[in-house]
């Protein structure tokens, strides 16, 4: 498993306890959060950086991406949506929105990947779907 996909699951996992919880999306309560989670669970000292880059990204701008996946998302709310399924759709929009250096399908084939080990296998149709109307939607822009 590459470090990148180490980094995505530790957000995952971070933004599973942060939406379980609803917690404040306040760059210093995500600091001081994500701070506390990497003291009490064992957390991959090298994914760290991305992942932390990707829990403060996604708080940054959760409303845009919320809306994003909203509006490709037809009859499904995301508050409705399971929280791990939500998390995997959010960190997939957040790369293919605002991260550089990571190719819309990268993005969409590790979103799949982590969608295999923590979803049921349902869902990964329906993040495929999502995901490929926003890759749509954001090669039009």
């Amino acid at each position: 498993m590459g470090l990148r996909r180490k980094s995505r699951e530790l957000a995952l996992q971070f933004l599973y306890g942060h939406d379980f919880q609803e917690c404040s999306c306040a760059p210093e309560a995500v600091a001081e959060l994500l701070d506390v989670f990497c003291q009490v669970f064992e957390t991959n000292t090298r994914a760290l950086p991305y992942g932390s880059e990707l829990v403060r990204g996604l708080c940054t701008y959760r409303d845009g991406i919320d809306k994003l996946i909203a509006e490709q998302s037809h009859n499904w709310r995301v508050e409705r949506m399971s929280v791990v399924d939500r998390n995997i759709l959010r960190i997939a929009v957040y790369e293919m929105k605002y991260g550089s250096d990571v190719p819309n399908q990268v993005a969409i084939n590790e979103a799949l990947e982590i969608a295999k080990r923590y979803s049921v296998k349902e869902s990964i149709a329906f993040i495929n779907g999502i995901l490929d109307s926003v890759q749509a939607v954001l090669v039009i822009k």
